[in-house]
């Protein structure tokens, strides 16, 4: 059992610390209580903390959040694409850094982090907002581990819901439209109808093409930091395999032609990987732009929204959600259901006329 004494100081008097064992053998002091009670107090909830295993030495609990976040953050770089990474670590180095920094991790509370959460949504996107936070729960995540805290104060912070967005969706005759005014027109057709992200397909190799099977092997996907192509792997860090429709053929095979199996379908003119072009003066919104003059129902769109449109004409031709959630390479069928959850039938219906049947079978 620990003990409390009294002290004397010149400012303030009579006060009174406590001392006690650690649970690593050595002793703890705290000390600067006014009142024998408050130090009694203290006593004793640091002996109920050692009895439950949870106690925290004072002096662990200062290591400030800068001192944590760079081990976190090379943790994170293995376990995310370049492009995911980049923007973590923008946001910790923009947002959370100059916040919260020179914070002790144990004393931050979770009503600070929700307001300054709240105050931060007021000018950034709920993306930036949901990211600073996750940020700082990993770190706390750490932290517990340590043994430097014992509660996360960031852990499960509601936050504003994220605006669904408004997504784009093209027909068959508007997807063939745009191909046929594209510098890339099996490109085009290739992203509407396999759903592979910009950046998978770009990365594409002629040895990751089964053309008798029609299937493609997504192992690799490239991303654009800073202007710069970095190869790494997909989204999830999930090979995947897709399958392509027959009226692709003849141009998937006219893309591997003369080709090795290390060469790239498709790549710029220089060798390196192929860009989409900006979005006011790009070759894909070239050819978006001379589609819209020719079609009034046409809007405008990103390579990604051929993404979308894969999966709008996949459920159109009766695609089930777990067959759509491979074909994108989502990370559960929760994350296809979120973002399209409006394309899928209704079945309340077909559920009501079912019952309506068994009941009448049953009854007579």
């Amino acid at each position: 059992m620990g003990t409390v004494k009294a002290y004397s100081t010149k400012t303030e008097g009579r006060m009174y610390e406590v001392w006690y064992t650690k649970p690593d053998g050595t002793r703890g002091h705290d000390r600067g209580f006014k009142l024998k009670r408050d130090a009694e107090a203290h006593l004793a909830t640091v002996e109920v903390a050692k009895l439950r295993g949870s106690y925290v030495d004072p002096a662990d609990a200062k290591i400030r959040i800068s001192e944590l976040g760079p081990a976190w953050l090379e943790r994170h770089r293995t376990k995310v694409t370049a492009s995911t990474h980049h923007s973590v670590e923008s946001t910790w180095r923009v947002h959370v850094l100059p916040q919260w920094g020179r914070h002790s991790v144990g004393a931050i509370t979770r009503r600070d982090l929700g307001a300054w959460l709240t105050t931060l949504g007021e000018g950034r996107s709920h993306t930036t907002v949901a990211r600073a936070r996750d940020i700082l729960a990993d770190v706390f995540d750490d932290a517990i581990e340590d043994g430097r805290i014992v509660k996360n104060p960031a852990r499960g912070i509601a936050i504003k819901r994220k605006p669904l967005p408004e997504e784009t969706y093209l027909t068959h005759r508007q997807v063939e439209e745009v191909a046929r005014n594209s510098r890339y027109p099996t490109l085009v057709r290739f992203l509407a109808y396999t759903g592979l992200r910009w950046g998978e397909a770009t990365a594409l190799r002629v040895r990751n093409i089964d053309t008798v099977k029609r299937r493609l092997v997504i192992r690799e996907a490239v991303a654009e930091v800073n202007g710069r192509h970095i190869l790494g792997s997909v989204k999830n860090h999930e090979r995947r395999i897709v399958a392509y429709p027959s009226f692709l053929d003849a141009e998937v095979a006219g893309a591997c032609l003369a080709k090795g199996g290390d060469d790239r379908l498709w790549s710029a003119s220089d060798g390196t990987f192929l860009r989409a072009g900006n979005s006011r003066d790009g070759w894909f919104q070239a050819a978006v732009k001379r589609s819209m003059a020719a079609d009034p129902d046409m809007t405008r769109i990103t390579p990604h929204d051929l993404r979308h449109t894969a999966a709008s004409l996949a459920i159109s031709a009766g695609a089930n959600v777990k067959v759509v959630q491979r074909m994108l390479g989502h990370k559960s069928a929760k994350v296809t259901l979120d973002t399209y959850a409006a394309l899928f039938p209704d079945d309340l219906d077909n559920v009501a006329d079912a019952l309506a049947r068994q009941r009448a079978d049953v009854l007579g």
